[in-house]
């Protein structure tokens, strides 16, 4: 092999050291990261990190220098070493630090000369002579500067020196020339390659002030902090102040208390773990236990000019609202939302929590003043409150009664514009939360410049609705910290009710409080041991390079990404797609793995009329499911307008993600007296049969209109014709259809 000056790149790079790189796995290779970069490169490099993180359960490894075939790029260190400290910023950026950097060199030798007098290359045979340091990492988590054989086979830099000495008092020149050669070198011309053992923490473990991506890509801080990367790394050059000063940083987030996990025993007993990155496998940061375990999901509900949007956009970003619609439009998705103000759509977004009660920003002032992505949230938080934007609109009442029904909400809030007294929408909407059975805070919007008499008139307004017999909830105004205190776990009987603006911020902080504070109210965690069930909420059914995707909620059970085939269905003849789960998505974080009680994203392969075939309401099921046309269901109609209801009567059907037409099939009377319940409650027989009224409890046997659907005994159903008419819960399912 001749000089790598004489030839051409591809024949030059031919010297395999490692094996060829894995598409998938936790390892990527590198040849070199120049310094000139612009922020669209380095957001696909912090990209690809994250995937490499991701799969290797939150470590990865990257070799610099080497090529994609496993052959070594010839480069030398000053290059690679300013290719580990790009890369090292990045990993900065995504909550990750550098555990090990290790220098590796003596891999290539010269083995002679060709006919033409220049030098050919061979991998040296002798692992001894190679030489592997260990240098300090630049952002912190480094060791002292240790060096060692490769793979423990060679020589120690100490054991270098000791033999040199005694080579020297006992005259053996020869052998000393010998050892002086191996000597680490950082200058130009030393073939070099890097590794780099990457180790993602969590947020609050790290620096306040991580390096980001749009400031690295400018040219000139970024230059200036990449051509001083080879002196601060260069082990000749380190002083003994720099020395301490890199101590001190490693040795900050290694003291940092590491977020405990409530059934650990250092959380038993109270204590605080630290976090050891020699131990991070007993350590491991889980974003999914976070994500399931740790996460309240809360219905935000209200008239259309209470300020839903507003609030959910102030809380998230942690920015306050100028008054003119700034917050809103954040968190908006459709253009015609942003003019119009009017939410049309149910959407989710992340209100993070540190442990200590801190809500996490939305927005990173260091990064350019951008939103912080779902997974960023995610990770950086030790509890998250999933905030569900509904409608508020009476045109959209049927987008936000599917959004109450299937978001598997653990708590409501109602807001009211303070400066108009409740109108008919809040008491729907106090309704429908009742329900369902979820507890309520109300939150009065807009106090700011809001006049004391008209303020006073619509609390009293909403105290009436609460204290009605059909709510049954106790007003509890909340003014301080104890008063948050107090209200905690009595959210059955009371309906707290804060007093905000955001555009002073008034009351903001005690609603953050109070969030924080929630017990989670719906244990999916305990659902891990039943059958698999996914509710599909939305499909994608072309993303590009990827293919049919759904999006929705694991309502039990668990699943491993291509482990096991699943039934996606029913279609419209009642029949189920068998396909493979090709990959998950939790908040926007690629996993292999989904729980109960987490929001996730499944693509699936899918050909193109199965693909025609998926729609909004299916299942995603392990174990064969069955699908059926016909439920019976125990209902009770909802006191309010005149309603009659008798056999072919006809609704429309709420039963979690499932929302289609029914017919009244069969009525059957149910003993009032045994419940306690006066005589007036009782359906009642006319010529044409059973007539129910409001407040009547009977047994139903539901008939779907179109298609038939996938429930099961137990499943909470609303019914309505045009306003909530009633809810139940269905008994059994008579007739079922084999799955397909």
């Amino acid at each position: 092999m001749t000089s790598p000056r004489s030839n051409t790149p591809y024949t030059r790079r031919s010297l395999r050291v490692i094996d060829p790189e894995n598409h998938d796995g936790s390892a990527e290779y590198k040849r070199q990261v120049h310094k000139q970069l612009s922020t669209t490169r380095l957001r696909t490099l912090s990209t690809q990190m994250s995937y490499r993180l991701d799969e290797g359960k939150g470590r990865c490894t990257y070799h610099v220098g080497v090529e994609d075939d496993g052959c070594h790029s010839l480069l030398d260190y000053p290059s690679i070493s300013e290719s580990a400290w790009i890369l090292e910023s990045i990993a900065r950026s995504l909550n990750s630090v550098v555990l090990e950097r290790k220098m590796i060199q003596n891999e290539i030798v010269v083995a002679g000369q060709d006919k033409d007098h220049k030098d050919v290359l061979r991998v040296t045979e002798d692992r001894g002579e190679v030489i592997v340091v260990e240098e300090p990492p630049v952002l912190g988590y480094h060791s002292h500067g240790r060096t060692s054989g490769y793979a423990g086979e060679g020589r120690t830099a100490d054991e270098d020196a000791k033999e040199e000495k005694l080579g020297s008092e006992h005259g053996d020149g020869d052998e000393t020339e010998k050892k002086s050669k191996t000597k680490f070198c950082t200058e130009e011309g030393s073939y070099t390659r890097c590794e780099l053992l990457i180790q993602r923490v969590e947020t609050h473990l790290l620096d306040p002030s991580p390096l980001s991506l749009s400031s690295m890509s400018r040219g000139s801080s970024f230059g200036e902090g990449v051509d001083g990367a080879a002196a601060a790394t260069d082990l000749a050059n380190l002083s003994l102040k720099e020395k301490k000063e890199d101590e001190r940083t490693a040795a900050a987030p290694r003291t940092a208390p590491h977020r405990k996990d409530p059934a650990s025993p250092a959380a038993k007993n109270g204590k605080k773990a630290a976090y050891d990155p020699a131990h991070a496998d007993d350590q491991p940061v889980s974003v999914e236990e976070t994500l399931s375990s740790r996460n309240i999901r809360v219905a935000v509900v209200g008239n259309v000019d209470a300020g839903k949007s507003t609030l959910i956009g102030t809380l998230t970003t942690s920015f306050l609202d100028d008054g003119r619609g700034s917050a809103r439009t954040s968190i908006m998705k459709h253009r015609h939302e942003i003019e119009s103000g009017r939410t049309s759509t149910s959407s989710t977004h992340l209100l993070g929590f540190r442990q200590g009660g801190e809500a996490i920003a939305g927005r990173d002032k260091v990064r350019s003043n951008k939103m912080k992505s779902e997974d960023e949230i995610a990770r950086a938080s030790f509890r998250i409150v999933t905030l569900m934007d509904l409608a508020g609109h009476e045109k959209y009442l049927k987008t936000t009664i599917h959004g109450v029904s299937s978001g598997m909400a653990d708590y409501g809030l109602i807001l009211v514009n303070s400066r108009h007294p409740p109108t008919h929408m809040t008491q729907h909407h106090l309704n429908l939360c009742c329900s369902y059975g979820i507890p309520v805070v109300v939150v009065f919007t807009k106090v700011d410049g809001c006049p004391d008499h008209a303020l006073a008139t619509s609390k009293k307004e909403l105290a009436k609705l609460l204290k009605s017999p059909d709510i049954g909830r106790r007003p509890f105004a909340i003014k301080t910290e104890a008063d948050v205190a107090t209200c905690a776990g009595k959210l059955q009987h009371l309906a707290p009710m804060i007093d905000i603006s955001c555009v002073t911020g008034e009351g903001l902080p005690l609603l953050r409080k109070l969030l924080f504070g929630l017990p989670k109210r719906r244990r999916h965690e305990k659902k891990v041991n039943r059958p698999f069930e996914f509710l599909v909420e939305d499909v994608f059914s072309n993303v590009p390079g990827v293919g049919s995707v759904v999006s929705g909620f694991v309502n039990a059970g668990e699943l491993d990404v291509g482990a096991s085939q699943v039934y996606v269905g029913p279609t419209d003849d009642g029949t189920f797609l068998k396909t493979v789960a090709k990959s998950a998505h939790i908040a926007r974080i690629n996993t292999s793995h989904i729980t109960a009680g987490q929001s996730a994203t499944l693509a699936f392969s899918l050909n193109k009329e199965m693909r025609k075939k998926l729609r909004r309401g299916m299942v995603v099921m392990r174990d064969p499911p069955a699908s059926t046309r016909q439920f019976d269901a125990e209902i009770c109609v909802l006191k309010g307008e005149g309603t009659t209801i008798r056999e072919s009567y006809q609704a429309y059907v709420h039963i979690l993600n499932v929302r289609q037409t029914a017919f009244a099939r069969n009525i059957e009377i149910v003993n009032n007296n045994a419940l306690g319940l006066p005589p007036s409650h009782g359906a009642k027989h006319d010529a044409e049969g059973i007539v129910l009224r409001p407040g009547s409890r009977a047994k139903v046997r539901f008939e779907f209109a179109k298609r038939p659907e996938y429930i099961r005994p137990g499943m909470r159903m609303l019914f309505r014709d045009g306003r909530v008419r009633g809810v139940g819960i269905i008994t059994g399912i008579p007739t079922i259809a084999a799955a397909g």
